[in-house]
C-alpha cells in the first residue's frame, strides 16, 4: 500500500493543506500518484516531514533550522524545485553566506541548469564576489538559445552597477565572455556589454574600444552604436565620429532618434534639429520624430513649422483622432495637443486652441489644461476669470496645490501683475517654506517690484538650500551684472551655474553680458553668438545685438533685432534694448 493509502484522513487534509500553504515548491509531490508526475517517488515519509518542519521551522522564525533541513531534503531529493526553496529561505533570512551554499549545490547538482547558474550568479553579485562570477555566467550563457542569450547579456551590465571594484569586475566578465567575444551573432552585443562595464568604470576610451570591435564583427550591428551614444562626451569626440559615420549609412529612427536626445541634453538644439529633418524626411511614419521636431520649432518661435509638424505627429497616432477621442491618450499626443493650444493662442485662434485643449479629457492633465485656458482668457483681458479657473482644479494629488499657485503666479507675472503675484508668493511660502521652487518665483517677482536686496537674500537663502540649484546662481550673478554691480561676484556665481548646467545657453548669455559689463567686448561677443545659435531667443538677441551695437557693426544689430522681434516682439529686454540705443539713451 502506498504512503497516502496508510495516512488518516486528518493527515491526508492536513498535508493537502501544507502543499498548498508552505510552498513546497516541487508541486509534482503534491499530487496523487497515479497523475504520473515526476519525481513522486522520491517523497517517502522521512523525506515529506522533512520538507514539512523545514517549512514550519521557516515559517515560525527559526530561518536556521529551515534552511539546513530544506538543503539537506534537497540533496536527498535531487529535485531543483526543492534547492530553489532552500535559496529562498535563506534568502528570506538575509543570509547570503546560506543562500550561496545551497546555490552552489544546486549548480553543481545541475550544471546545464540556466535558473541554478542565473541564482547563483545574482547571489555572487550581492555578495561582491567578483572573482567567482566567471563560471557561473558561462554556464548560464550557454544554456540559454541564441534570442535569450543576447538579452541576457544585454541585462548584465544592470546586474552588475552596484559592483565597487570595476576593473576586476570587468575582466573577470571578460574572461566569462571569450566564447562570445569572437562569435559574429553574439559578438557585437558581447563587446557592448564589456563597453558598459567600462563606461561604469569611467573609462571610456577603452569602452570606444569595445564599440569598434563589436562594429569590426558586424558593421551593421545597432548595439555598438548604442555604446558610442552612452560614451558620447566632451572628452571622447571618438564617440560621435562613431555615430555620425553610422547614421550616414542606413540607420534606424530609433538610433538616430537616441542620438537626438543626446544632442538636446547637451543643449545642441540646432543639431539636433538637422538630425530631426533628416528623420522626418527618410523616415515619415516615424511619429515621434515629428513630435520633437515640432516641440524644437515651437520652443525656436517657428510657428507655422511648429503646427505642421504636430499635426503630423497626431495623424500618425489613430487614438489622437478617434471620436470620441479616448480618456487616457498618450502623453506625446498631450504634449502635441498642448503646444497645439498654445500656438493656436498666441496667433490669436481662440476657439481653434480651445479645440484643441478640448481633446484632452484626463483628470491628470487637469491643471495643464486649466493652465492654457487660462492663458486664452486673459490675452481676451479676462483675468479675473482667468485665475479662477486655475483655482477650480481639484486637488486630487499632494502637489498639486503647489503646482496651481505656480501656475496662478506665472499668469500673473506674464499679465505683469507683479505685485498681487508677490502676495500669493509670500502666503504660499508660509504653507510650504520648503518649497525651492516658490522661493526662486519669489526671488525674480521681488526683482520685478524693485526689491533687489531681498532678491538677492531670497536667492541666497536658496542657494545654501539647494547648492545645484543652477538657476539660483544664474539670476543672481546676471542681476549683479544687469546693474553693473560687483562684477567679479557675478561672474564667479555664473560660472558656477555654468559647471552644474554646461551648455545652457541662456548661462551663457549671462557669462556673454557680465564679460560684457567687464569690457571684454569680443569674448561677450564670442558666447553670444555660440548662445544664440544654440537657442535664437529675442532676450539672447537683445544682447547680442547690443554688444554689436557698441562695437560699431550697426547694420548685422538691426538686422538681428529685426529677426528677434518676430519671434518675440512682446520681449521687455528687446524693446528696452532697441529704443534706447536707437534713440542713443
Amino acid at each position: 500500500m502506498d504512503y497516502y493509502g496508510c495516512m488518516t484522513l486528518s493527515h491526508r487534509l492536513f498535508a493537502a493543506l501544507v502543499c498548498v500553504s508552505v510552498l513546497t515548491a516541487n508541486q509534482a509531490w503534491c499530487a496523487s500518484p497515479k497523475a504520473g508526475a515526476p519525481g513522486y517517488s522520491n517523497l517517502d515519509r522521512d523525506l515529506f516531514y522533512e520538507l514539512l518542519v523545514g517549512e514550519l521551522s521557516a515559517r515560525s522564525g527559526d530561518s536556521a533550522t529551515g534552511y539546513a533541513l530544506m538543503l539537506d531534503a534537497a540533496r536527498k531529493s535531487n529535485s531543483p524545485q526543492v534547492y530553489q526553496r532552500a535559496v529562498e529561505l535563506a534568502l528570506g533570512a538575509r543570509s547570503g553566506v546560506a543562500a550561496l551554499e545551497a546555490a552552489r549545490a544546486w549548480s553543481n547538482a545541475f550544471p546545464a541548469s540556466a535558473d541554478a547558474n542565473r541564482h547563483l550568479m545574482h547571489i555572487l553579485i550581492g555578495l561582491n564576489r567578483v572573482s567567482e562570477i566567471q563560471e557561473p555566467i558561462k554556464r548560464y550563457l550557454s544554456q540559454l538559445p541564441q534570442p535569450e542569450r543576447m538579452a541576457a547579456l544585454s541585462t548584465l551590465p544592470r546586474l552588475f552597477a552596484r559592483v565597487a571594484d570595476k576593473k576586476q569586475l570587468t575582466q573577470s566578465v571578460e574572461i566569462a565572455l571569450a566564447a562570445e567575444l569572437g562569435n559574429p551573432a553574439t559578438g557585437p552585443t558581447a563587446w557592448s556589454t564589456l563597453g558598459l562595464l567600462h563606461l561604469q568604470g569611467g573609462n571610456s576610451e577603452l569602452a570606444l574600444d569595445a564599440a569598434r570591435r563589436g562594429l569590426a564583427l558586424n558593421p551593421q550591428a545597432e548595439e555598438p552604436i548604442y555604446l558610442a551614444l552612452s560614451a558620447m562626451n566632451p572628452k571622447a569626440p571618438g564617440a560621435e565620429a562613431m555615430v555620425l559615420k553610422y547614421l550616414s549609412g542606413v540607420a534606424t529612427p530609433e538610433i538616430r532618434m537616441t542620438y537626438v536626445r543626446q544632442l538636446l541634453e547637451a543643449q545642441r538644439s540646432a543639431d539636433a534639429y538637422t538630425q530631426l529633418q533628416i528623420m522626418t524626411r527618410d523616415a515619415p511614419t516615424f511619429a515621434d520624430g515629428w513630435l520633437v521636431q515640432g516641440s524644437l520649432e515651437f520652443q525656436n518661435q517657428q510657428m507655422a513649422r511648429a503646427e505642421a509638424s504636430l499635426n503630423a505627429f497626431i495623424a500618425l497616432n489613430p487614438a489622437a483622432t478617434a471620436a470620441p477621442a479616448p480618456q487616457e491618450l498618450a502623453r506625446g499626443v498631450v504634449q502635441a495637443y498642448l503646444l497645439l493650444a498654445q500656438i493656436a493662442e498666441q496667433t490669436r485662434r481662440f476657439e481653434l486652441a480651445q479645440t484643441y485643449l478640448n481633446q484632452i479629457d484626463n483628470p491628470k492633465d487637469a491643471l495643464r489644461v486649466a493652465t492654457r485656458r487660462a492663458s486664452i482668457l486673459a490675452r481676451q483681458g479676462k483675468l479675473d476669470e482667468a485665475r479662477a479657473t486655475i483655482q477650480r482644479v481639484p486637488e486630487t494629488q499632494s502637489d498639486e496645490a503647489r503646482g496651481k499657485i505656480n501656475a496662478e503666479v506665472n499668469l500673473l507675472r506674464d499679465n505683469k501683475q507683479y505685485l498681487t503675484a508677490y502676495q500669493l508668493l509670500t502666503a504660499a511660502i508660509e504653507r510650504y517654506p520648503q518649497d525651492h521652487d516658490l522661493l526662486y518665483e519669489q526671488a525674480m517677482v521681488a526683482e520685478r517690484l524693485g526689491k533687489t536686496d531681498e532678491m538677492e537674500q531670497l536667492l541666497k537663502r536658496l542657494i545654501v538650500a539647494k547648492p545645484d540649484n543652477h538657476h539660483a546662481y544664474n539670476a543672481l550673478g546676471f542681476s549683479l551684472a544687469d546693474r553693473n554691480v560687483r562684477l567679479d561676484e557675478a561672474y564667479q556665481l555664473i560660472v558656477k551655474a555654468l559647471e552644474l548646467a554646461p551648455n545652457d545657453p541662456f548661462i551663457v548669455d549671462s557669462l556673454a553680458w557680465v564679460e560684457f559689463r567687464r569690457g571684454k567686448k569680443e569674448d561677450a561677443l564670442r558666447l553670444l553668438r555660440s548662445a544664440f545659435q544654440t537657442r535664437p531667443d529675442a532676450e539672447i538677441a537683445a544682447h547680442l545685438g547690443e554688444v554689436l551695437w557698441t562695437l560699431g557693426q550697426r547694420d548685422e544689430a538691426l538686422a538681428l533685432w529685426k529677426r528677434a522681434a518676430e519671434i518675440n516682439p512682446d520681449n521687455e529686454t528687446l524693446l528696452e534694448t532697441t529704443k534706447r540705443l536707437q534713440q542713443g539713451k
